[in-house]
C-alpha cells in the first residue's frame, strides 16, 4: 500500500502491480529484441565481456569471475541464472552460432549439466564480433546501470539479423516466443534480396530463406506450404525428424545408424521411450497393461532386436538400431520408431518479439527482417556521423599544426615572448581554443620537417575521407551499397553450409494392413465394448454380465474410424478393427480411451469422413458438421459438443444434404416442426449450435432429423402400445413447415412419437 496513508482499492493497486511486473518480464527478461536479437541478460554478459578484453584471441577466465561481474554493475538477479544464460550461448548443440567460446565442460544434448562456474572458463567467440565490433563507434545509446555507477548499451550493433540466426526461447506473462535458427548465407541474402527490393513479401524472402537451420542438424519435412504459411503469419508448427542412414555388415546383416536427431531430443531420450515401450509400467489406476501397450509391445520386440548408443567425440550422435532379421525392411522398421518416438517430432514456431516501437508482437518473417534492415541503415548512419565528427576534428587539429610548421619561428618567439601565449597565438594566426592548447602541447621533435610531411599526408586521406562520409550521408543509393557491401564481407566471413535437410515427406504413421469386412460394434450400459463379424446379428440373442444390458450397437467396416460421445460432449475416436471380437463380453471402453471422470459413452457413430451429421440435444440447440468434424488423434478426446446440466444428447442421424433439404424437429409432447435446412448453422469445430424450434413447459426436444422435402416417416405407438409408422408426403408436411425456433404443431394427438 502507498507509504502517504492514502487509501486505494486493492483491485487496483493489484492491477497496477501486477502489470508494472508483467510488462518487466516481458521486456526485461522473457523477449528478445528484433534489433540485436538478445535477451537483456545475454546482452549484459556479452558486453561484461567486451569490457573485460576477454576477445576471441584473449585468454580465457573462469567463469564465475565474469557472472561476478555482470552481477556486479549490470544485472543484479541471482548468479545461477546468469551462469545459466552465460552456458546456454556457449553450447553449440543449443545455438546454431555460440557467441561464447566455452572451455570445459559446458553440458551436453542428453541433459547433463554444465560443471560449476569456478571450474569453467570463457571467452567471446569470433562471430561475437558481428555484436560488439561496432560499440564504440558511436552507434548506440547508452544508459546508466540499476544503481547509475556504470553504463550499458540499449542494443547492441548487430552486424546481420542475430534475432534469425540463434532464434530465442522465452515464456513472458501471457506470451511466449520460439523462433529457430537459421542459416547465415541465407540470413544474408535474404536481408541484401529486401534492401534491393523493400516491396518483397514472405513467400519471396523463403527462395532465399528456405527455412530453419538447426544446431544438431535433422530433417525438415513439412511442406513449403506449410513452412510458408507458418512464416507468414509468425505461428506454426513444422514436422522435424533425425538422419538415418543403413549400414551393410558381414554376411548380409546389416543396421540402422541415427547420425542427426531433431532439436530437443537426445539419444538418452529415445532410449528411454524405447525402453518404456518394451517394458511398460503400468498406468495410474490401472491393474494391468493396456491393450495398446501389450500390442505395442509385441511390434516392437518382433522387429527390433538391439539398440546401442554409440556417441562419442568422433560423433556427437550415434544411435545403432539391430534388426530381428536381416529379411526386413530398413524403411518400415524406421518408420516404427518414428511414428513411436522422439526421433520425429513437431518444432514450433512463434515468431514474437520486441519490435522497433518498443512493444511485444507477433511478426512475420518479412516483418523481422525488415525491421532489422531499418535498424541497420540507422546503425550505419550514426557510425558514419560520428566517425565524420573524428575525421573533422582531427582535421582541424592537423591544420592547426601545419600553421605551426610553417610559421615555426614565429610560433617559438611568441611562445618564448608572451606572458600568456595562448591567446597571443589565436590573435596572431585566428586559431581556435582547441587548436591552440594542442600546439602548445606539441613535442619539438614534431615540428621536424619529415613531421610536416606526415601532416600534409595525414590530411590529404582524412580530407578525401570526410568527402566520402558526407557522400555517404547525404546520397542513399551509396548508402543502401554500403550497407550491402558489409552484409556480403560478414557472410563470406562466417557463412557455413546448411545442417538440415529440408526434403518434403509424410509424417511417419504406422499402418496395420486391416482386411476391409463387415461388422458390428456392441456397447453395453455399463461401458463394455466388443465386435461381431457381419451385420444383421440377433441383438436380442447377446449375452451380458449380471446386471448389465445392451445400450446401442451399430454396423460398419473394419476400416471405419469411429466416434464415441462422452455425456459430457466430448467426442472420441477408435478404429473399429482395434474392438476385440469373440464371444465374451468384450473390453471397458476405457482401455481404449481415457473417459473424462464422471462422463460415460451414450452412442456410436461410423460414416465416411464427408457425410454430414447432424447433433442436437435434449433443450432445442442443435448444429451439423461433417463427420471428419468428430475425429481426433488424442486417446483423450476433444470438447465438441457443449451440453447444459440436465441436457443429454439426442440419437446421431447422418444425411446429404439437397437443396429441398428440411429439417425435422420432434418434441416428447408429439409437436412437429420443420425448416429450410439453409436455415441451419454448421459448426465444423462444435459447440452448443442454435435454436431448432421453440418449446412448451415441460416439453423436450425429442428427434431431429434432415429430410428430403418429399416424404417423412414417423415412428409412433398407440393404445396398447402397438407400433404405427406415420408416413408425410410434401403436402401434408406443408403445414409444419416455418422459420427456425418456432413452435412446433400437434402431429396425431392418438400417438405418441419418439423419434423418427
Amino acid at each position: 500500500m502507498p507509504d502517504d496513508g492514502e487509501s486505494v482499492q486493492l483491485a487496483l493497486y493489484a492491477e497496477k502491480n501486477y502489470l508494472e511486473y508483467a510488462m518487466s518480464v516481458v521486456k526485461s527478461r522473457a523477449l528478445p529484441q528484433v534489433e540485436d536479437g538478445q535477451k537483456p541478460v545475454q546482452r549484459r554478459i556479452l558486453y561484461a565481456m567486451w569490457e573485460l578484453g576477454l576477445a576471441a584471441n584473449a585468454k580465457p577466465v573462469k567463469s564465475a569471475r565474469i557472472v561476478g561481474e555482470v552481477l556486479g554493475k549490470y544485472h543484479p538477479h541471482g548468479d545461477q541464472s546468469a551462469y545459466d544464460a552465460l552456458v546456454r550461448v556457449a553450447q553449440d548443440f543449443s545455438l546454431r552460432y555460440p557467441l561464447i567460446d566455452g572451455q570445459g565442460n559446458f553440458g551436453s544434448r542428453d541433459g547433463d549439466g554444465a560443471a560449476a562456474m569456478r571450474y569453467t572458463e570463457a571467452r567471446l567467440a569470433p562471430i561475437a564480433e558481428l555484436l560488439l565490433a561496432e560499440l564504440d563507434e558511436g552507434t548506440t545509446d547508452f544508459i546508466p546501470n540499476y544503481d547509475g555507477a556504470f553504463e550499458e548499451p540499449v542494443l547492441l550493433p548487430a552486424r546481420l539479423p542475430m534475432l534469425l540466426l540463434n532464434g530465442a526461447s522465452g515464456i513472458a506473462v501471457g506470451m511466449a516466443t520460439e523462433i529457430p535458427s537459421h542459416n547465415l548465407g541465407e540470413v544474408a541474402d535474404a536481408a541484401i534480396a529486401l534492401i534491393k527490393a523493400p516491396d518483397l513479401d514472405t513467400a519471396a524472402l523463403l527462395q532465399y530463406l528456405r527455412g530453419p537451420d538447426l544446431p544438431g542438424g535433422g530433417q525438415l519435412i513439412s511442406s513449403q506450404r506449410d513452412i510458408q504459411a507458418a512464416y507468414e503469419t509468425g505461428r506454426g508448427s513444422l514436422k522435424l525428424r533425425a538422419c538415418w542412414e543403413k549400414e551393410e555388415l558381414a554376411r548380409g546383416q546389416w543396421q540402422l545408424v541415427v547420425t542427426q536427431l531433431p532439436q530437443g531430443t537426445s539419444s538418452q531420450r529415445v532410449l528411454e521411450e524405447i525402453e518404456e515401450l518394451t517394458n511398460p509400467k503400468l498406468r495410474k489406476g490401472k491393474k494391468a497393461l493396456t491393450q495398446e501397450q501389450v500390442q505395442t509391445r509385441q511390434l516392437i520386440l518382433s522387429q527390433l532386436d538391439r539398440v546401442r548408443d554409440e556417441s562419442g567425440r568422433e560423433q556427437a550422435v550415434r544411435l545403432v538400431f539391430e534388426p530381428k532379421s536381416s529379411r526386413q525392411d530398413p524403411a518400415e522398421l524406421m518408420t516404427l520408431l518414428l511414428a513411436h518416438t522422439s526421433l520425429e517430432t513437431n518444432l514450433p514456431l512463434n515468431l514474437v518479439t520486441i519490435g522497433r516501437d518498443g512493444r511485444p508482437s507477433q511478426k512475420s518473417l518479412r516483418d523481422l527482417i525488415a525491421e532489422w534492415v531499418d535498424f541497420r541503415f540507422v546503425t550505419v548512419r550514426r557510425r558514419t556521423g560520428y566517425r565524420l565528427g573524428k575525421v573533422d576534428d582531427r582535421i582541424h587539429i592537423l591544420e592547426g599544426r601545419m600553421i605551426v610548421f610553417l610559421n615555426v619561428d614565429e610560433v617559438i618567439r611568441i611562445i618564448r615572448e608572451s606572458d600568456e601565449p595562448k591567446p597571443a597565438l589565436i590573435a596572431r594566426f585566428q586559431l581556435s581554443d582547441r587548436q591552440a592548447e594542442d600546439i602548445l602541447e606539441i613535442r619539438l621533435r614534431q615540428l621536424a620537417r619529415l613531421e610536416g610531411i606526415k601532416i600534409e599526408q595525414e590530411l590529404a586521406a582524412l580530407r578525401s575521407e570526410r568527402e566520402e562520409l558526407a557522400h555517404l550521408l547525404t546520397n542513399g543509393a551509396a548508402m543502401q551499397k554500403r550497407v550491402i557491401k558489409e552484409i556480403e564481407a560478414d557472410r563470406k566471413k562466417y557463412a557455413d553450409p546448411r545442417r538440415t535437410l529440408i526434403e518434403e515427406a509424410e509424417k511417419a504413421v504406422l499402418e496395420v494392413a486391416v482386411v476391409d469386412e463387415p461388422m458390428t460394434l456392441i456397447l453395453s450400459e455399463k461401458g463394455w465394448i466388443r465386435s461381431r463379424q457381419g451385420h444383421g446379428i440377433e441383438l436380442q440373442n447377446l449375452n451380458f454380465k449380471e446386471g448389465d444390458r445392451l445400450l446401442t450397437a451399430i454396423e460398419c467396416r473394419t476400416v471405419d474410424p469411429v466416434a464415441l460421445f462422452g455425456s459430457d460432449g466430448r467426442v472420441y475416436t477408435i478404429q473399429a478393427a482395434s474392438v476385440p471380437g469373440g464371444r465374451g463380453d468384450g473390453v471397458p471402453v476405457t482401455t481404449l480411451v481415457e473417459l473424462a471422470a464422471k462422463s460415460r459413452i451414450t452412442q456410436l457413430l461410423a460414416a465416411k469422413g464427408e457425410e454430414w451429421v447432424i447433433i442436437a440435444n435434449s433443450a432445442g440447440y442443435g448444429f451439423v458438421c461433417q463427420f471428419e468434424n468428430l475425429l481426433s488423434r488424442q486417446k483423450a478426446g476433444k470438447s465438441f459438443i457443449s451440453l447444459e446440466p440436465g441436457e443429454t444428447l439426442l440419437k446421431l442421424s447422418t444425411f446429404v444434404p439437397r437443396e429441398t433439404s428440411l429439417v425435422a424437429c420432434l418434441t416428447r409432447l408429439g409437436k412437429l416442426h420443420l425448416f429450410p435446412y439453409a436455415e441451419f448453422k454448421q459448426l465444423a469445430g462444435g459447440g452448443r449450435g442454435v435454436i431448432t424450434t421453440a418449446l412448451d413447459d415441460k416439453d423436450q426436444l425429442a428427434a431431429v432429423t434432415v429430410c428430403d422435402g418429399l416424404t417423412l416417416k414417423l415412428t409412433g405407438t398407440g393404445r396398447g402400445g402397438k407400433t404405427t409408422e406415420l408416413t408425410l408426403d410434401a403436402n401434408e408436411m406443408a403445414p409444419y413447415v416455418g422459420r427456425r425456433a418456432r413452435k412446433g404443431k400437434p402431429v396425431n394427438a392418438g400417438l405418441k412419437f419418439p423419434g423418427f
